[in-house]
Order: structure tokens, then C-alpha cells, then sequence
């Protein structure tokens, strides 16, 4: 999976989980709990919707490193 693709997937995973963020706001350095005031249900969702999407697990000791946009899309880049 290249950057595009997996932008492409964290952002309509985002969208599923949290309908009412904004996109053209959307910094990629945006922190998904805090930033995007997602609480640990929509977490969780959000990673079960980026699996089922991409086929990628994201195991709970990888979650500091998918806190963010950016690094959620890396990660998935990286590994998909």
C-alpha cells in the first residue's frame, strides 16, 4: 500500500468513526484522541475499521505509535 492509498483509507476510516470532523481543517499532525476527540470506543472502532478496510492489524503496543494522523497513515504505508 503506498501513502496515497493509505491516506485514502485512514481518512474514510475517520469519516465511518467520526462523521463530524472536518477534513479541510485536518492537520496530519492531529492527535486522533485528543485532536479529534475521539474517546477509547471510537479508538478501537476506528482501528477495526482500518483493519477490516486494509487487512493491516494494529496490535494494542503499535497504538502510540498510530496516535496520530500522520502516523496512522505510516504505519499503514509501512505495513500494507
Amino acid at each position: 500500500m503506498n501513502e496515497q492509498d493509505a491516506r485514502q483509507a485512514v481518512h474514510t476510516a475517520i469519516g465511518q468513526v467520526a462523521p463530524d470532523v472536518d477534513f479541510d481543517g485536518l492537520d496530519e499532525d492531529s492527535r486522533l484522541r485528543q485532536d479529534l476527540e475521539l474517546d477509547s470506543l471510537d479508538f478501537l472502532r476506528l482501528v477495526e475499521t482500518i483493519n477490516e478496510a486494509t487487512g493491516v492489524d494494529i496490535p494494542e503496543r503499535d497504538y502510540t505509535a498510530v496516535a496520530t494522523v500522520k502516523g496512522m497513515i505510516d504505519y499503514l504505508a509501512a505495513r500494507g
